[in-house]
């Protein structure tokens, strides 16, 4: 997956924003405050840091060599994923998509209101 379509993706989620709290070296996005991915854009290959249930952490860093726990993150809520064509992408959409529900399911009850309102 490419910088531009994994950007792409990450923004077209829900009031998602990309900001870089922690340096220029590090995209960050967040939905409605909260992060959910972090880029390490100039790596090669890139690495992805999602949220993920710490059961299925476990699970997908059992399952792929290129997931790690989360680098500067809790090693028990985040995976960082080194995307080297060894996973399919299928499977990092779905994780992308676990990590973004995830942080939305803990946002307060009126921001999950006005995100189900959004059309975006």
């Amino acid at each position: 997956m490419k910088l531009e379509s994994l950007r792409k993706t990450l923004l077209d989620r829900k009031r998602t924003t990309e900001e870089t709290p922690f340096g220029p070296e590090v995209l960050v996005y967040k939905v409605m405050g909260k992060m959910f991915a972090l880029i390490a854009w100039e790596k090669d290959p890139l690495d992805l840091t999602l949220k993920c249930d710490p059961d299925l952490a476990l699970a997908l860093r059992a399952k792929y060599p290129a997931v790690k726990a989360g680098y500067h993150m809790s090693k028990k809520h985040w995976n960082t994923v080194t995307l080297d064509s060894s996973i399919p992408e299928n499977e990092i959409l779905d994780m992308i998509e676990d990590s973004y529900d995830l942080v939305v399911k803990g946002l307060k009850k009126s921001d999950r209101e006005k995100l189900a309102k959004d059309s975006k």
